[in-house]
C-alpha cells in the first residue's frame, strides 16, 4: 500500500475525473418507497482505483447504476448530482447517455455469463462495440477486436474471435466482457463484483489483468466489492457504504490502519485470518435495516455494541480526520468517550504490522 504523502502527491497531478455530490435515490414498490441511497458523495481521479464497500443492500451497485444510466424503471435520482467532465448524468437524456456509455464509462458485471450473447461469437459482440462509438468499418473492427482480444491476454485471438462464449472458460469470458468494455477507450471502468462467479485461481488472474490494463492505458476504476482482500491490493482509495450512505472515506492505508467507524471495524473482522485458522470468524451482529423504514439516527446503531444514546436519535455527520480521512460516527464528535479499536482487531492488525502506534 502506498502512503498518504504519496497518494496526496499523486493526486495533486492527476484530475478530478467524477464527482458524485449529495446522490438520492428513491425506488417504488408495492410495499412502499425504498431510500436506496441517502446521501452519497465521492470524488474519482485519473488514473486511481476507488474500492466501494459493504454487505448487500448497502447500496454500491445501485450508486454505479446510477453513473451508467441503467437504473431500473421505478427507480428515481430524488436530488444530488453526478458530474463528469463539467456534465451532470442525473440531468441527460437517456439518448445522450447511449451515446456516453461504453466510450466514456464502461462497465464489467458480475457474471460474463449472462453479460454475453450465447447466439453471436464473441468477436463479433467485441467488433459491434467498437463500431457503436467510432468510424472504423467493418473489417477495420474487426481486426481491432482481435487486438483487444489479444490485449486482455487471451492467446490465439484470431481463432478466439471465431467461437461462441460456451467454447469458452470463465475466466476466458470474463476476459471478453472486459475486451468489450475497452473497446471503445472509456476513460472510467466500473467493475461490480467482477470476479464473484470465478474459482479463486482465475479470480487472481482477472484482478492482475485490470490492474495490468490500467498501468497500460490510465484507466480511472471504480471497483465494486464486498471482499477486503480485493480492496487491500486493488484500492487507492475507498469508500465504506452502509444502508444507502457512505459511513467512511480514506485512502487503502487509513482505512485498514486506522478505521474510525465501528462499520469498518465489523468488515475487517470479518475478514478470514488465515494465520489463525483456529479462531472463530467474526460475523456483524443483526442485519442491515429495512430502506423502506430508514432508521433514525445512525442506521448502524442497532448492530454496533458502541452506540451512543445520540445514535438512535441524530444522524452523525461526517467528521473530518485527516485530508484525505473522513467518518460518519459520534464516536468521533469531541464529547464522545474514546474507544479504541476492538481488542482482536487491533492483535490482529499489529501482528499484521498495519497499525502503527497503536
Amino acid at each position: 500500500m502506498e502512503n498518504k504523502s504519496e497518494y496526496n502527491n499523486k493526486n495533486e497531478q492527476n484530475k478530478k475525473l467524477l464527482e458524485v455530490n449529495d446522490l438520492r435515490v428513491d425506488f417504488k414498490t408495492h410495499n412502499g418507497v425504498v431510500k436506496a441511497i441517502r446521501g452519497a458523495s465521492f470524488e474519482l481521479y485519473q488514473g486511481e482505483t476507488l474500492a466501494i464497500v459493504g454487505e448487500s443492500g448497502s447500496g454500491k451497485s445501485v450508486t454505479t447504476k446510477v453513473l451508467m444510466g441503467i437504473l431500473a424503471k421505478n427507480g428515481t435520482i430524488t436530488s444530488g448530482e453526478v458530474l463528469y467532465k463539467g456534465t451532470d448524468l442525473c440531468q441527460i437524456t437517456n439518448k445522450q447517455f447511449i451515446q456516453f456509455r461504453g466510450k466514456e464509462i464502461a462497465m464489467i458485471f458480475q457474471d460474463p455469463m449472462t453479460s454475453l450473447n450465447p447466439t453471436m461469437t464473441v468477436g463479433k459482440q467485441i467488433r459491434e462495440a467498437v463500431m457503436e462509438h467510432t468510424k472504423l468499418n467493418r473489417k477495420a473492427a474487426k481486426q481491432r477486436a482481435i487486438e483487444l482480444i489479444e490485449l486482455v491476454g487471451i492467446v490465439n485471438p484470431a481463432e478466439r474471435y471465431k467461437q461462441y462464449p460456451h467454447q469458452l472458460s470463465g475466466g476466458m469470458r470474463q476476459r471478453i466482457v472486459i475486451a468489450i468494455a475497452l473497446a471503445c477507450e472509456p476513460k472510467i471502468l466500473i467493475a461490480d463484483e467482477p470476479t464473484t462467479a470465478l474459482d479463486v485461481t482465475i479470480q487472481a488472474q482477472i484482478l492482475e489483468l485490470i490492474k495490468s490494463l490500467q498501468k497500460q492505458i490510465g484507466l480511472s476504476i471504480i471497483f465494486i466489492t464486498h471482499d477486503l482482500g480485493v480492496v487491500a491490493n486493488m484500492a487507492d482509495r475507498v469508500a465504506v457504504m452502509y444502508a444507502g450512505k457512505i459511513v467512511e472515506y480514506g485512502t487503502v492505508e487509513e482505512i485498514f490502519n486506522a478505521p474510525a467507524h465501528p462499520y469498518t471495524w465489523g468488515l475487517l473482522s470479518s475478514v478470514p485470518d488465515m494465520a489463525n485458522k483456529d479462531i472463530d470468524l467474526y460475523s456483524i451482529p443483526g442485519s442491515p435495516p429495512n430502506m423502506l423504514y430508514p432508521p433514525v439516527g445512525d442506521a448502524f446503531a442497532l448492530r454496533s455494541e458502541y452506540a451512543l444514546n445520540i445514535d438512535f436519535e441524530e444522524e452523525p455527520p461526517m467528521f473530518k480526520i485527516s485530508e484525505t480521512h473522513y467518518a460518519a460516527t459520534w464516536l468521533l464528535d469531541p464529547r464522545a468517550p474514546k474507544v479504541e479499536l476492538p481488542l482482536f482487531l487491533r492483535q490482529r492488525l499489529q501482528k499484521e504490522g498495519a497499525v502503527h502506534g497503536n
